[in-house]
């Protein structure tokens, strides 16, 4: 029998190494296709026929689109496996695969670190003010005429998490280095070693308690939009808002709407509803502190999460199984 052909979506940009000595026990391809319908087509074609994996990046919802109920109903029937290099898969349709029988993983632990990073340095921006006076610096008017209002420092305040996965358990310690109390919330309550002590509360009262609410949750159906107008209304008056997760889990005109009104004092976002266009209303407030989507944008990061994902498509040729599964589909 001949090798596996595993199917590569998007480059190999940092791991080029040990992608390549996947070649010893699968047949590496790629696509000839450049836009959505020239891949619907050339997997109808029978081109892809054999494959068994994928490989896909972020980045490469510029080629195929999302992986939606009519992509992955033309996907090859050997296609079993999709190996996504990101923690969020909110690109893949999980409940498609799953009625096709094909198993998704995508790699969590590779940037707990390095969103966690991101997450802090956006809570002491926005918490201290300094984008409207960076942005009259690079105006030659120095600090600001007048000068900015005074902004707060990180100690004492109590940080609410939204999510208390890997990368909130990672902001959870960094923040305590700064003098934070932190409270969360999940579905379920952690396991104290997990939690590492954080206090569990109710959704209702994360929001009312919080000086600074971070979104770390994952974007699905029961997520998109999970903070509006009516969470808003039960926030602190001056609370801020950061969010490295999945821009649809804020309602940004509703967001917009709470800056311009002084329930929320500041922002620090480095996602965004429809990427990569940002509401003109975040843009115009001089106190948001914006990132375009840079939160695992480091080469030590980056690296980690392609090795990672590799051995996700090496774990599928060796021993016909993934190495980290989705929860999703943790009973298949």
């Amino acid at each position: 029998m001949g090798k596996s052909k595993v199917l590569l979506l998007g480059e190999i940009e940092h791991a080029d190494e040990p992608w390549k000595a996947l070649a010893d026990i699968g047949e590496l391809i790629e696509p000839e296709s450049r836009s959505r319908a020239d891949f619907i087509e050339e997997c109808k074609s029978g081109k892809l026929d054999g494959v068994l994996v994928t490989y896909r990046t972020f980045a490469s919802v510029d080629i195929t689109g999302k992986f939606d109920e009519e992509l992955v109903s033309v996907l090859p029937e050997s296609l079993k496996f999709i190996c996504h290099n990101g923690a969020g898969y909110d690109q893949i349709d999980v409940k498609a695969c799953t009625n096709r029988s094909i198993r998704v993983s995508n790699i969590p632990k590779a940037v707990d670190d390095a969103t966690a990073d991101t997450n802090m340095f956006l809570i002491l921006g926005a918490l201290r003010g300094f984008n409207a006076s960076m942005l009259s610096l690079r105006g030659n008017r120095w600090r600001g005429h007048p000068p900015p209002t005074l902004g707060h420092d990180p100690e004492g305040k109590t940080l609410g998490i939204l999510g208390m996965g890997g990368i909130g358990r990672n902001l959870k310690r960094k923040a305590e280095a700064f003098g934070m109390k932190v409270i969360y919330h999940n579905r379920n309550k952690l396991s104290d070693e997990l939690s590492g002590g954080a206090e569990y509360v109710s959704r209702d009262e994360l929001l009312e308690r919080s000086d600074v609410l971070s979104l770390n949750l994952p974007l699905n159906n029961n997520t998109r939009h999970s903070i509006s107008t009516k969470e808003f209304e039960k926030m602190k008056k001056g609370v801020v808002i950061i969010n490295t997760a999945r821009g649809a889990v804020i309602d940004e005109a509703a967001l917009v709407k709470a800056l311009d009104s002084g329930i929320v004092w500041s922002c620090g976002l480095d996602v965004y509803e429809e990427e990569p266009k940002v509401h003109p209303g975040l843009i115009a407030n001089p106190n948001v502190m914006l990132l375009p989507h840079m939160g695992t944008w480091t080469v030590e990061t980056q690296t980690a999460m392609e090795e990672m994902n590799i051995g996700n498509v090496r774990a599928v040729l060796e021993k016909g199984r993934l190495n980290n599964i989705v929860p999703e589909q943790a009973d298949m």
